[in-house]
């Protein structure tokens, strides 16, 4: 229970440091919104005929992109924290080296949940309605944020391992465009050409996408779903060992250095 509490202060820490940084809140707001809108209007009439029918297809797969894309800010502040010496810190503590790791990842789940109520409820400002009952939003919501912690160990080995927050900023958006853009979060699938439909069927975004809209707007849910958790557990069956060791590593050699 006291190694609990630590990990509920240290993350109350890295949410009330919003306060000293409240730009960090646009990419929790302002441009998923930003996102979502000018795809709707731009190309809502292209891709489905109206921004009406394009706006149950488009809003999931923003929510998701969204929810990749701000993975890297637990990186981000792992970084920060190591570069400045906050973990040096925090190690001569009686807590568990694992709490502050832990705290930074549960705030960052707390962000994710305010961010996807905020996009459903533009949504439903924009004429968006759910088809599917009513417990599949709580549902919808505990499997992106499953997939949103696995996730979060990749951009745990990017922060360990970059030089600084700015290279987490350049690795992280990097490795995301491709897996986020190379997916069916903003066009359908049938309408890619045949040898990528393949790789974008495979790809874990399209399976939380398709579930995502499954839970929102009716349509198949299983598969894809135990398709996205298969995936997230292979991510942090790969990415959480590596993670820890990489931060291990990186605080032995400071202590040695110091």
């Amino acid at each position: 229970m006291r190694a609990l509490q630590q990990c509920l202060t240290l993350a109350w820490r890295s949410l009330v440091q919003v306060r000293h940084n409240p730009w960090e809140l646009g990419d929790y707001s302002i441009q998923p919104i930003l996102f979502l809108v000018l795809f709707l209007f731009v190309f809502g009439g292209a891709v489905a005929g109206s921004t009406e029918d394009y706006l149950s297809f488009i809003l999931p797969g923003v929510i998701v992109m969204n929810l990749v894309f701000v993975t890297v800010y637990v990186g981000h502040g792992l970084n920060s924290d190591l570069t400045k010496g906050v973990f040096d810190r925090l190690r001569a503590l009686p807590i568990p080296r694992w709490a502050p790791l832990a705290g930074r990842i549960l705030a960052d789940m707390v962000k994710q949940v305010l961010c996807i109520l905020l996009l459903l409820g533009v949504g439903f400002l924009l004429g968006f309605r759910m088809e599917a009952p009513w417990w599949g939003l709580p549902v919808m919501i505990v499997l992106l944020l499953a997939f949103a912690l696995s996730f979060s160990w990749v951009m745990v080995l990017v922060g360990v391992m970059s030089r600084d927050p700015e290279h987490v900023q350049l690795f992280g958006f990097t490795a995301l465009f491709p897996v986020t853009f190379v997916s069916n979060a903003f066009v359908p699938l049938e309408t890619l050409p045949s040898w990528l439909q393949t790789l974008v069927a495979l790809n874990p975004v399209t399976m939380l996408v398709d579930s995502c809209r499954g839970l929102l707007s009716g349509g198949p849910v299983l598969g894809p779903a135990l398709g996205a958790l298969v995936w997230a557990a292979i991510i942090t069956a790969i990415f959480a060992p590596l993670s820890v060791r990489a931060l291990n590593r990186r605080l032995m050699g400071q202590g040695g250095a110091a």
